[in-house]
């Protein structure tokens, strides 16, 4: 879909009568019933909550790794629940960017390389693509490191290339599982201004699940997950 184009609905991401449950043994567990939620571009939400609650059966929902029982999830008005694996995954590989805890970077290639890789996949011509990861790896600053191998870079420079990563394709929708989890403080400040900063200007929505209150003191909503729902913990709502 082309952004230029899209009205404000068709700009959300939207759970609508979401259910999911997983087989415990023989003894069904409930992870949500009926969940409806919307996220808009420019956001940042904070997704909070002891483990085993949802998070990332929640992120892998609205990326379309997994699918739910019941109800329809949409990204800037395409259902992920309509499409089948293949579609799921060729929509996941244009509209999606992911920021792991552990870096997930390809040891074997180098920063530029590692970058030019989604790009690639999406066809894009590589004057194109050498472009718009020297652009981006200047904005973090970290144009010199383009021919540097992951295991040569600090954490925190490992997670910088991967918020590249995941908007060097220009995806609508972020999903960042603990980005800060692996740095100290002061590194992951620094993470988490480039991460917020960079998806805020271009526009895009970011979900991040995370345990840190530095995360949580900079999104603009704050929510956990209680009894299949997600439930607002922060002043401004949901």
């Amino acid at each position: 879909m082309n952004d230029a184009h899209a009205t404000g609905a068709e700009r959300e991401i939207r759970l609508c009568n979401v259910s999911k449950r997983y087989l415990e043994g023989r003894t069904p567990r409930v992870v949500f019933e009926d969940l409806n939620a919307t996220f808009s571009p420019g956001e940042v939400s904070a997704i909070v909550g002891r483990s085993g609650t949802g998070k990332s059966t929640l992120l892998n929902l609205l990326s379309g790794i997994d699918l739910p029982d019941a109800g329809t999830v949409e990204i800037h008005g395409s259902a992920l629940t309509d499409m089948n694996d293949y579609q799921r995954t060729l929509f996941r590989r244009r509209h999606v960017g992911f920021v792991f805890q552990s870096f997930n970077l390809i040891a074997t290639l180098t920063v530029e390389e590692n970058l030019l890789l989604p790009l690639e996949l999406l066809n894009v011509p590589m004057v194109d693509a050498r472009q718009r990861t020297q652009d981006l790896l200047a904005r973090v600053g970290l144009a010199d490191r383009a021919s540097s191998f992951p295991d040569r870079l600090s954490g925190g420079e490992q997670q910088r290339v991967a918020i590249v990563r995941a908007l060097v394709h220009e995806p609508v929708l972020i999903l960042a599982d603990e980005p800060t989890g692996n740095l100290d403080r002061e590194t992951g400040r620094g993470v988490l201004d480039w991460l917020t900063g960079l998806t805020r200007e271009a526009h895009r929505t970011l979900l991040i699940v995370t345990h840190s209150e530095e995360v949580i003191e900079r999104a603009d909503h704050v929510l956990s997950i209680e009894d299949g729902q997600l439930v607002s913990t922060s002043r401004s709502g949901c």
